[in-house]
């Protein structure tokens, strides 16, 4: 560790630190608050307030410029270093496993534009809407990617939860539809072996809603083994979405029967951040964040004109 790292560790690192985080938000060429301000909020000294912002420029964090009775003005920032030194490192965001070229576009365009505002964020991708929940109520994650269904469905569980942004529709999937074993069939009967993934809100909801009146035998399964099993005849019929081209490819597809399962549907092909209400960083970022560069970004991935970087 070098001497300069080694100085966050005194009185006058430790404000630093606290001066760093205040300051992560301020825009380059703002006007930063007083000394006197610091120290009145950070109950630390002045002189010390002074030492951290000297620790600070040593570090080619931050420069700033005192303008004399107009204030002093942060002219440049380091907002990567400043928030290494805050202890505020990349956020990092859950969604689901990039197994089609819409969720890639997604990921790509969520991380090209955070890049953009000098904000750092990483992604972790995994199965099924609750384990990215649980990731997020477990601080392992500051956000989640779900569908707005899912998102919507969780908040009324869970009131210190909110949707920080979405994206629009089909910016998730493009739909969900019913594939169907026997081609011969047009829609789900009673009696039929119906798949369900428990894992996936969007997809155990839409199925439970479809079936509510029928008479049919729910088959817990993963998303991963539903063409298989169609295949291989262990299940009749099973929701999806037909962007999983090998299924669409090979099995029956119909339309939902029930006029209240495709309102629900059209909301699950909508992309959501779903985040804590306590998490003003969070929401900082996606309040500030270009939502249509995003889509755009992903239209370009799918439409197979840009590369996926995520």
């Amino acid at each position: 560790m070098s001497t300069i790292w080694e100085s966050l560790f005194s009185k006058n690192g430790l404000a630093a630190r606290k001066i760093a985080k205040k300051l992560i938000h301020v825009e380059e060429g703002g006007r930063i608050p007083r000394v006197e301000d610091f120290a009145q909020t950070l109950s630390i000294g002045r002189g010390t307030i002074q030492e951290g912002f000297r620790v600070l420029s040593n570090m080619h964090a931050l420069k700033v410029e005192s303008r004399g009775y107009l204030g002093t003005y942060l002219v440049y920032k380091n907002i990567h270093l400043l928030k290494e030194i805050a202890g505020e490192g990349a956020l990092v965001g859950a969604m689901p496993l990039p197994y089609s070229r819409r969720y890639e576009g997604l990921a790509t365009g969520l991380i090209e534009v955070s890049e953009s505002m000098s904000e750092q964020v990483n992604m972790a991708y995994m199965r099924g809407s609750r384990q990215r929940l649980e990731g997020l109520k477990s601080r392992r994650h500051d956000f989640a990617v779900m569908s707005r269904l899912a998102a919507e469905e969780e908040m009324k569980q869970d009131r210190e939860l909110e949707i920080a942004a979405d994206f629009g529709a089909e910016t998730f999937v493009t739909s969900h539809r019913i594939f169907l074993a026997d081609p011969s069939k047009h829609y789900i009967q009673d009696g039929m072996r119906v798949g369900v993934d428990y894992s996936s809100i969007d997809q155990s909801f839409i199925t439970a809603l479809e079936c509510k009146h029928l008479d049919v035998e729910f088959v817990p399964i993963n998303y991963m083994q539903l063409f298989e099993n169609l295949q291989q005849g262990n299940l009749d019929a099973a929701v999806w979405n037909p962007e999983e081209t090998r299924i669409a490819e090979t099995f029956n597809t119909v339309d939902f029967r029930n006029p209240e399962t495709n309102a629900i549907a059209e909301k699950a092909s909508i992309a959501a951040i779903l985040i804590e209400k306590n998490r003003t960083d969070v929401h900082h970022l996606f309040k500030q964040i270009d939502r249509h560069k995003v889509v755009s970004i992903q239209k370009l991935v799918v439409d197979k004109e840009k590369l996926p970087q995520y």
